[in-house]
């Protein structure tokens, strides 16, 4: 799996890290996690993972602000980001697509439509 694609999951419920990763590991994808904003960030500077899935409501800075820093800095701005929350107002949506998301997932979210959204930014 040389050619495997590097997934990078932003959750601190081990629950929905444990439910991610079950959906999108092996075939897929390989799937790397963090548990909180700065882990987060630190993990796509280091990993450079080819998708980011970001929980909002996390430990630290929140997940809006570690989009935003990952758009401002250049090994980081290119990685889609998906922001998966519970967060489904119509003000937290746009907040994330402002932020520079490139989707947003409501939890709890279909497994099916998770794996689409991924594929297709994946490219796979």
């Amino acid at each position: 799996m040389a050619d495997s694609k590097k997934v990078l999951l932003v959750d601190d419920s081990p629950t929905n890290l444990m439910v991610a990763r079950a959906l999108l590991e092996g075939a897929t994808c390989a799937v790397l996690s963090a548990t909180n904003g700065q882990e987060g960030v630190a993990a796509a500077l280091t990993e450079h993972p080819d998708l980011i899935l970001m929980d909002v409501v996390v430990p630290g800075i929140d997940g809006f602000e570690a989009c935003r820093r990952l758009r401002a800095m250049d090994e980081t701005r290119e990685i889609p980001i998906i922001l998966v929350t519970t967060r489904s107002s119509p003000e937290n949506v746009e907040l994330g697509y402002a932020s520079g998301c490139n989707d947003y997932i409501i939890k709890p979210f279909d497994g099916d439509e998770l794996r689409a959204k991924v594929r297709s930014l994946l490219g796979a």
